[in-house]
Parts: structure tokens; sequence; C-alpha cells
């Protein structure tokens, strides 16, 4: 009987214990994302981009990657849309030079991008 309550006890600390990993490791894993976008232009050179959708508290935006940092613009500004369409026309002609396997897909994920992400105004 005293065996059996020891275990018990012992069950309900290692629940515990695995409850406070769990929930502290879960928090850990998810990335920071934007609350809110700017509608500000960024000048600096642009290395990536990366959409964001809308999943509270995220709000959909577009994040320009620069040497200064991640930018979180409005996908619906007309300078943004701009920005995104010189960035992957760049990068499709380096496609072009280097390898034309490379350049299907990007030319596929390019118009998958365009179509979902930036609004038709």
């Amino acid at each position: 009987m005293e065996t059996r309550r020891i275990l018990m006890r012992s069950l309900a600390v290692a629940v515990v214990i695995t409850s406070v990993i769990w929930i502290t490791t879960d928090q850990k894993v998810r990335k920071p994302c934007c609350t809110k976008v700017s509608t500000a232009n960024v000048t600096d050179p642009i290395i990536n981009i990366r959409l964001q959708r809308k999943s509270l508290p995220c709000v959909k935006a577009v994040i320009f990657k620069t040497e200064q940092g991640e930018f979180c613009s409005d996908p619906r500004q007309r300078w943004v849309k701009e920005k995104v369409k010189q960035f992957l026309n760049f990068n499709l002609k380096l496609q072009i030079n280097s390898d034309q396997h490379v350049l299907v897909l990007l030319a596929v994920d390019v118009s998958k991008y365009v179509q979902e992400v930036l609004p038709q105004t």
C-alpha cells in the first residue's frame, strides 16, 4: 500500500516536470513574427524576402531582410509590390545564367508568390 502511494506521487511529479519542460520548449520553438507592418520604404539593399501569412498575433506582411535587419512591410503598398518584383526579376536573371533546372522551379515559385502574396489593385 505504501509502495503504491509512493509510486503515484512519483508519477504525479514526473507528469508535472514533463509538462513544464514541454510548455517551455514549445514557447522557444515559435519564431518571432510581425504583429504590425510599416508603410515606410525600405531603402537598404535587400538580401531576402519572405511572406508572413496572417495567423494571430501575426499579421500578413512582406518581410524584407537587409544587412540592418528585417522590416515588416504592408503587402498592399505599391512600393512593396515594386520591390518584390525587382528582387524576383533580378534573382530570376541570376538563375538563368547558372542553372536551367533551378530556373524552372524558381519561376513556378515566383508565379505562385505573386498570385498569393501581392493583393491585386
